[in-house]
């Protein structure tokens, strides 16, 4: 139960996107008349209470539709593509890596066989609008055991906010989890302050010494933790050296203040902390590069919110916190703002994940033509800045003596991807 590093990590190791402290919720289902669509997405395994029943039957901890009949007496089963659906949004937008779809306790009742598609529609779209959206197969329609919990890898690149859940013909699904990284639209945070260690924004805790007790993904979950069992706590160390996290921001970025926070840990929380950051924005990678001082080793109280004004004076893209000798935190807060290399980063990462609808209604909306988005939308994926400027240098029509067209589409490029 312990790890210095995941560099493999199954996708479960990965943000669930579904989860409803970053905001998922279910917005549509066509059919839920035995269990209510949105268990799907409660976060404590799913329970069983036999002989518990209500009026439509035995109460079911999941998503439960009723029994699909055929259309005449002829033909009283349903056909081989009737089927029921729901439709989650994801707390944040990003790149699915995998999914579990559940049917703990569905037994005699659980479907034939499940599908998963998903869309990417910027904004807050209604139920009607998401029904029109252009969706994905991310999970081909793949048979189904009762009691079991399914995963399914996804190998899709793209950057998606919606997932629909299709069970064929009929039945129930106790829990829907869909696992990835965040992936931010980067216009959303411009101007900023925020937690750069966020899950919700793409923070991720990428190793640690030790997980005995409980996650380091706890660290920057969203929300305080309500007891002590929600943050991160290590086993107890018997040599001498000490525990530490390595979370990855959400982008390269400038430190103003950070919080270390130990509620709930009342006999175990740590004598003391430091923070050490890295900058890979020069490419050198963390393993291998030094590491600089962010908080000198600094004493902690138990079951306290300690808040520290930081003067960094340099990008920081990894922050590791080191504790002594061992024990819990709830969270690590780090306040801050991406730098101008940061952003134009995470955009340049956004920009190569959405579809390419959005991607060219973003670089019209930026200020190029419809034909010039598109050329440069089908010019994906721009592998770095330079990259960026040479697609659009080679925009069409080509300039004249005042280079009208070229002093555009830089204005254009730098307001959308900052390069």
């Amino acid at each position: 139960m312990t790890t210095a590093d995941t560099p493999s990590a199954p996708f479960t190791e990965l943000v669930n996107l579904a989860s409803r402290l970053l905001g998922a919720g279910v917005v549509a289902t066509n059919e839920d008349t035995f269990a209510d669509a949105e268990n799907l997405l409660v976060a404590k395994p799913a329970e069983f209470r036999p002989h518990t029943f209500g009026h439509k039957g035995q109460i079911m901890d999941g998503w439960e539709s009723k029994r699909r009949r055929g259309v005449s007496a002829d033909q009283p089963h349903p056909t081989d593509q009737d089927h029921d659906w729901a439709i989650v949004r994801l707390g944040v937008g990003g790149v699915i890596r995998g999914l579990i779809v559940d049917t703990a306790h569905f037994t005699g009742n659980y479907p034939e066989s499940a599908s998963v598609e998903a869309a990417s529609v910027p904004g807050h779209p209604s139920p009607e609008e998401l029904q029109d959206a252009e969706w994905t197969v991310i999970v081909p329609r793949t048979p189904l055991q009762g009691d079991t919990a399914h995963e399914f890898a996804v190998q899709d690149d793209t950057r998606y906010t919606h997932v629909r859940l299709n069970i064929f013909p009929d039945g129930g699904v106790a829990r829907l989890r869909v696992h990835g990284e965040v992936l931010p639209d980067p216009r959303e945070l411009d101007g900023l302050t925020f937690d750069l260690a966020a899950q919700e924004y793409g923070g991720v805790a990428e190793a640690a010494s030790d997980r005995y007790f409980s996650s380091p993904h706890n660290l920057n979950a969203p929300g305080r933790a309500s007891v002590m069992g929600e943050g991160w706590e290590t086993r107890r160390r018997r040599d001498k050296a000490n525990d530490w996290v390595q979370i990855a921001l959400a982008g390269g970025g400038e430190v103003l203040a950070a919080e270390v926070d130990t509620t709930h840990f009342v006999a175990n929380a740590p004598g003391w902390a430091d923070l050490v950051g890295f900058d890979a924005s020069t490419g050198q990678d963390p393993a291998d590069g030094e590491w600089f001082e962010i908080l000198p080793r600094t004493r902690l109280q138990p079951d306290t919110r300690h808040r520290f004004r930081l003067d960094v004076g340099r990008p920081v893209t990894h922050v590791r916190i080191n504790v002594y000798p061992d024990g819990g935190l709830a969270r690590l807060r780090l306040t801050g703002r991406l730098t101008e290399a940061g952003r134009a980063a995470l955009a340049l990462r956004w920009f190569n994940a959405v579809p390419a609808a959005e991607a060219a209604a973003a670089l019209t909306a930026a200020g190029l033509t419809g034909e010039e988005a598109a050329a440069l939308a089908a010019a994906r994926p721009l592998a770095d800045p330079a990259a960026a400027t040479a697609a659009v240098a080679g925009l069409q029509p080509a300039d004249g003596p005042d280079g009208e067209h070229s002093a555009r589409r830089r204005s254009a490029l730098w307001r959308l991807l900052g390069v």
